[in-house]
């Protein structure tokens, strides 16, 4: 799958994944359910969930550390300000430094080019939260957290998760 096709992909993700409402309980519920899923699998991430102006459900499971938090919240600052997965400006901007470009003003201590913050949004009121998993590769991450949306909103995550399966030797 190129990048495009995986920007594209996740653009879709965003737009379908749009909650009714969103608070301290949705939050909780959501966060939740990633903690048993990641105890059950041994998923060695950190869980961050976030209204625009403070938080609202924190985990760190066995395996993670403090810098999957440093990760978790430079992520959710990208949501914050460009108000888009995290994994789409990571794909778009292909940097391997994962640094934004100088002219931006962006500190490096707050922002990263990385999977795994997704933005929450609530109909007809927009951006109102973030999701944010990290200690796991950028597209696991973000996947985590597009299986965890689908789950809480009844969807099958097989509707928006990624079709095709990269063959070795196939570009």
């Amino acid at each position: 799958m190129t990048s495009n096709s995986q920007i594209a992909r996740i653009r879709q993700q965003e737009s379908a994944l749009v909650l009714d409402r969103f608070d301290e309980h949705v939050a909780f519920e959501i966060g939740s359910a990633l903690r048993m899923k990641a105890l059950a699998e041994g998923l060695p991430i950190v869980i961050d969930i976030q209204s625009l102006n403070r938080p609202l459900f924190y985990a760190a499971l066995p395996g993670s550390d403090f810098s999957n938090r440093e990760w978790a919240r430079r992520k959710i600052n990208v949501v914050k300000r460009y108000l888009r997965s995290s994994y789409s400006l990571m794909l778009e901007r292909a940097t391997e430094d994962r640094l934004f470009r100088l002219s931006e003003g962006l500190d490096v201590s707050d922002y990263v080019l990385a999977g795994g913050g997704f933005p929450i949004r609530v109909e007809n009121a927009g951006l109102v939260g973030v999701v944010a998993i990290s200690g796991l590769p950028d597209r696991e991450d973000h996947d985590v957290v597009v299986a965890a949306l689908c789950s809480y909103l009844g969807r099958d995550p097989a509707e928006l998760l990624w079709y095709e399966q990269v063959l070795p030797g196939v570009p």
